[in-house]
C-alpha cells in the first residue's frame, strides 16, 4: 500500500479545495427545506460548485448522475438526483466533493429537517462524536486502525451499528487514494500514519442493525431494516503535532485536534 504524502505546497492548495466544499456544504444544507425535492438540492449544489469556479469529482464518477450525494432516512450514502420532497421530521445526509485547483476536498454532515425523532438526533450525536473521536487517533505512529476502532468503539457503546461495506478513503489529487479506511475493527492494525497524509474519514452509522442494500438504480445504499442512518465526514492532514481538519469553512482557521 502506497499512501501518498504532500508537501508543504500541496498541502496549501488542498487548504483551499477543503475550505470551499466546507464552505459550500453549509450552503447547501442551507437550502435544504421541507418540499424541496433531491433534484432541486443537486441542481442549487451544481450551480454553486460551478460559481465558485470548481467541479464536482462525483459527478459522472464511475456514471454517477449528481454532482453530490443526497441521502434521505434510510438512505445510507450515495443517494442519486430524484423527484423525492424533502419532509418536516426527514434526516438528509448531504455529501459533497470539490475539485479546485486540481486538488480534491471532500466533505459530508446529516441535516435534521425540522424536529426529529430523540433517539434520531442522538444518531446524528453518535455519529458525528464518533468522527472527532476517530480524527482524534489520526496523529503520527498510530496505526490506521487505531482510527476505525475508536469509531466502532464508540458507536457500539451508544447502541448503534457502522456500515461494513462501505469506508473512508485517502483524499488529493483524485477523489479516492490509498488507503481505505473502514469504521470498524481491532486497534493497532494497517500502516502507520504519517505527516502529510490526507484522509477523508467518514463514519456511516445506522440506528437498527449493520446491513444495506443497494437500490435498482445501482447506487443508492439504504438499510436493509428501513431504519435511519447518518453519515459525517471530514478531510484531515496528519501533522507532526497531529490531526488538522481541513474541511472549515473560508475564513475559518483549519481546525487542529489537540
Amino acid at each position: 500500500m502506497s499512501i501518498p504524502i504532500k508537501n508543504a505546497q500541496e498541502i496549501a492548495e488542498m487548504r483551499k479545495s477543503c475550505a470551499l466544499a466546507a464552505t459550500l456544504l453549509q450552503e447547501v444544507a442551507g437550502f435544504i427545506e421541507p418540499g424541496k425535492t433531491i433534484r432541486q438540492i443537486d441542481e442549487y449544489a451544481g450551480k454553486r460548485i460551478q460559481e465558485a469556479g470548481a467541479r464536482s469529482p462525483f459527478l459522472g464518477y464511475k456514471g454517477f448522475p449528481g454532482h453530490t450525494c443526497i441521502s434521505v432516512n434510510e438512505e445510507v450514502v450515495h443517494g442519486t438526483p430524484r423527484d423525492r420532497k424533502v419532509q418536516y421530521g426527514d434526516v438528509v445526509s448531504l455529501d459533497l466533493g470539490v475539485i479546485y485547483g486540481g486538488w480534491v476536498g471532500d466533505t459530508a454532515m446529516s441535516v435534521a429537517v425540522g424536529e426529529i425523532a430523540p433517539e434520531v438526533r442522538k444518531l446524528l450525536e453518535v455519529t458525528e462524536q464518533a468522527l472527532h473521536l476517530g480524527i482524534d487517533k489520526a496523529r503520527p505512529g498510530n496505526r490506521l486502525s487505531d482510527v476505525s476502532h475508536a469509531v466502532e468503539s464508540f458507536v457500539r457503546s451508544n447502541g448503534f451499528s457502522v456500515v461494513r461495506e462501505f469506508v473512508g478513503h485517502g483524499v488529493g489529487r483524485t477523489l479516492h487514494e490509498e488507503p481505505q479506511i473502514p469504521n470498524y475493527g481491532p486497534p493497532g492494525n494497517g500502516p502507520r500514519l504519517k505527516p502529510g497524509m490526507t484522509l477523508a474519514i467518514e463514519p456511516m452509522v445506522n440506528l437498527g442493525d449493520a446491513r444495506v442494500k443497494v437500490l435498482a438504480d445501482g447506487w443508492t445504499v439504504v438499510t436493509a431494516d428501513g431504519k435511519p442512518s447518518a453519515h459525517f465526514e471530514h478531510t484531515v492532514l496528519i501533522t507532526e503535532k497531529g490531526p488538522e481538519i481541513l474541511t472549515v469553512p473560508e475564513g475559518v482557521s483549519s481546525r487542529k485536534v489537540k
